[in-house]
């Protein structure tokens, strides 16, 4: 099976993600494409984190019907901050026979570099970048040159989409609607639950 692993903080999961992931598919051949919300960043704090479970049942709520997507705990499962690496080692250890493609944005290509264990993420998996006008796939493959396994690098396109989860949160504070960002259940989730209303300063 040919399996596509997207990691993210999917705070909260939008539009942008599931084309991406949908893209990814069909261009790639995959058979699925993972959904996997992180836990614990290794360097940064989550804004606004309504926390790991929130998040994995936005992403639930998100893929509910679409058989391509199926959201993953694997990462909050483990202790720890969540590195790629160890996602995808245990990923390889569950199905030793699929082959992984990881699914990262232009801009996460150009650090692929600093990632941690680098070496080891390029033997466990392919990478497939999405290719947008910031990011082309010759500057990505300039700045990752010499680094074993970057030659094997795919990319497939994306069209250019406006949303990003930090748009979805300031629109929420701001009591602006936000259908058509996200999928309506994430929508009615985050309303529920009142989530996203508190600027992070004030929390």
């Amino acid at each position: 099976m040919r399996v596509g692993v997207f990691g993210g903080v999917y705070n909260p999961p939008h539009l942008g993600h599931l084309i991406l992931a949908q893209e990814a598919h069909d261009q790639l051949a995959l058979d699925k494409v993972l959904l996997v919300p992180l836990a614990e960043p290794a360097h940064r704090e989550i804004e606004a984190d309504p926390g790991g479970e929130v998040r994995y049942e936005m992403c639930a709520l998100a893929a509910a019907d679409d058989d391509r997507l199926v959201p993953s705990r694997i990462e909050l499962d483990r202790p720890g901050p969540s590195f790629t690496v160890d996602t995808l080692r245990e990923l390889r250890s569950e199905a030793p026979n699929d082959e992984l493609v990881l699914l990262i944005g232009g801009d996460q290509a150009a650090a692929l570099r600093s990632w941690h264990a680098v070496d080891e993420l390029l033997t466990l998996a392919g990478v497939a970048v999405a290719e947008r006008d910031e990011w082309r796939r010759e500057d990505i493959l300039e700045r990752l040159a010499g680094l074993p396994g970057c030659d094997d690098i795919a990319f497939f396109d994306m069209p250019r989409i406006e949303i990003s989860s930090t748009l979805v949160r300031r629109r929420v504070q701001a009591r602006r609607p936000i259908r058509y960002l996200v999928p309506d259940p994430v929508a009615a989730l985050i309303a529920d639950r009142n989530l996203y209303t508190v600027p992070a300063a004030a929390r």
